[in-house]
């Protein structure tokens, strides 16, 4: 789809570019009717702004100013949400994160127990990209389970037919890393859906309940070299990288691809002549 040559873009994108809310939640805003243009309350997500020309209140506050793009990389620890704010006074990501300049959102979602690596951003559009079913962008836990899963077990998991009331589990790996003295067992997993505590329920289902969960690493961003409740700032190439698995680019590619005119072109594999050139691999 072309840009809208009077600059201006959908309301939902809007918000989350602005760091309010994520697009899905800043679309549900829309809906309730917190969000007015020009005084005018607005309730239809779809409806196009410009960002500079019309005034935007959310809950009759001003819009915050447009930001740079930011993206962060934090520890979460366990024992606090990724909301900004709950209800029932719990401790949010947010409490732990320290003074960041810009507004930021979670790019998913980790639950109240389980801690590791949360990406944050105010770019609403990668953010609901990654997050997209559709792109399939890898998730790597490491759960300690109750008792050692058998071969069988983990091939049952990675066939898809682990079926939960929402559905069965696709496109899983798993692989048992380390067993404990108490017959318990450390297993890596890797997913490519979000679905809500999927982790947890997927190892319920199949007779392994999970009593500690980290996740490792989204996409190909890391928490190796954090400590619990740091955040640091996403390097150009580590942005680079989630904006071509944010276009469905498998995870080897990422990063690896030349861009001409606003597209992803993959870099052809070079051979040497014998006078040290080096050109295209045949084939």
């Amino acid at each position: 789809m072309s840009a809208d040559p009077s600059g201006a873009i959908r309301l939902a994108k809007l918000l989350a570019k602005r760091g309010v809310a994520s697009r899905r939640k800043a679309e549900q805003l829309i809906v309730d009717g917190c969000v007015a243009v020009n005084g005018e309350l607005v309730t239809h997500p779809a409806t196009m702004v410009h960002p500079v020309n019309d005034r935007v209140n959310v809950n009759g506050v001003a819009l915050p100013k447009a930001q740079d793009d930011a993206y962060y990389l934090f520890y979460k620890p366990k024992g606090c949400i990724t909301t900004r704010t709950d209800p029932h006074g719990r401790k949010t990501v947010f409490d732990l994160l320290g003074k960041i300049p810009e507004v930021v959102q979670p790019i998913g979602r980790l639950d109240f127990d389980t801690e590791g690596a949360l990406l944050l951003t105010n770019d609403g559009a990668l953010a609901h990209a990654l997050t997209h079913p559709s792109r399939k962008v890898p998730k790597r836990y490491l759960a300690k389970v109750y008792r050692t899963p058998s071969e069988k077990t983990l091939k049952l998991i990675e066939s898809g037919k682990v079926f939960l009331e929402d559905g069965p589990v696709h496109n899983a790996k798993v692989r048992v890393v380390d067993t404990t003295d108490k017959t318990n067992a450390w297993v890596e997993i890797t997913v490519t859906e979000g679905r809500n505590r999927l982790i947890r329920r997927l190892f319920q289902q199949v007779g392994h309940p999970v009593a500690k969960l980290r996740r490792e690493s989204f996409g190909t961003i890391s928490i190796r070299g954090l400590e619990r409740g740091q955040a640091r700032r996403l390097t150009a190439d580590e942005v680079r990288r989630l904006r071509d698995l944010s276009q469905g680019i498998k995870p080897k590619k990422a990063g690896r691809v030349k861009r001409k005119a606003g597209f992803a072109v993959p870099r052809k594999k070079m051979r040497r002549t014998g006078r040290g050139q080096r050109k295209p691999k045949r084939g």
